[in-house]
Order: C-alpha cells, then sequence, then structure tokens
C-alpha cells in the first residue's frame, strides 16, 4: 500500500478510465495504514479489490464456497489443496473456467457483508477481485 500519491497521480491521468490498487489485509497483522489507504482511494476515486484476509481466498472462491472467517495461513494451505500447486504460481487452465462461479461467490459474500454492515477490515471472508474481473471483462455483475 506504499505509493500511494502514485496512485492519485495517475487517476488523474485523462487517458486513465479506472484506476485500481490490489492488496489484502493479511490477517491477523493488518496493515497498519489500511483505514488511511481506503480513505484516500475512496476521496480520490480509485476502486480497490482488497481481499481479506487474503488473495488466495479469490483462488478458493474459484473451487468452492468459503461464508466463515479464515486466517491468512488457512486461506493458503486451502488454496493449494484444492488447486494440486505447491508454490505461489497458478495454472491459468484451472481458474479461467471456473472465474464466473469465483466472481458471483465473490458477490455473494459482498452482499451478506452489506446486509450485516460490516465493512473492511471486518469483512472476512471478502474479496473484491470479481469487481475488478467485472469491470476488465465487462462481466454482469448481479447474482443470480
Amino acid at each position: 500500500m506504499s505509493g500511494g500519491g502514485r496512485q492519485v497521480a495517475r487517476s488523474r491521468d485523462d487517458e486513465v478510465d479506472q484506476c485500481w490498487c490490489v492488496f489484502d489485509i493479511e490477517w491477523p497483522k493488518n496493515h497498519p495504514n489500511l483505514k488511511q489507504a481506503i480513505r484516500l482511494a475512496q476521496e480520490h476515486g480509485i476502486r480497490l479489490a482488497i481481499s481479506n484476509p487474503c488473495f488466495e481466498l479469490w483462488l478458493i472462491l474459484h473451487f468452492e464456497d468459503q461464508t466463515a472467517f479464515i486466517g491468512t495461513k488457512e486461506a493458503e494451505s486451502r488454496s493449494r489443496k484444492l488447486d494440486g500447486r505447491s508454490g505461489k504460481r497458478i495454472d491459468p487452465n484451472q481458474y479461467m473456467p471456473r472465474r464466473h462461479e469465483a466472481v458471483r461467490r465473490a458477490l455473494l459474500l459482498a452482499q451478506r457483508h452489506a446486509r450485516h454492515q460490516s465493512s473492511c477490515p471486518d469483512d472476512n471472508p471478502s474479496s473484491a477481485m470479481g469487481e475488478l474481473l467485472a469491470a476488465i471483462q465487462g462481466l454482469d455483475r448481479t447474482v443470480r
């Protein structure tokens, strides 16, 4: 989340349609400037794709629902078991066909958090990666 000034400057560029910052919470430590970064982004029209607790939650959502609180280590381990990888590199052939389902699951989590009025960082599990993917690919953001 460092370098917020660069994102703000880039978001003002007339050639930029949208500006996004992608990061995760890394529970249980959380980033010390999380609320400040969120506020700065909102003030400058920068969209956020935050995964809580970590990016691996987004990977899990490609394979199955995750509605209960989950820690970073558990999410990392579970995502590796689901796709069979041993390191950080993912196989796009496993994820691309499942991306629409991952978007649907992420949107359902967002709706659930909205109903309960929970927001970052109290919205574990959550991932706005589906919003980013929907913006990039022009996907339907309604949940069916």
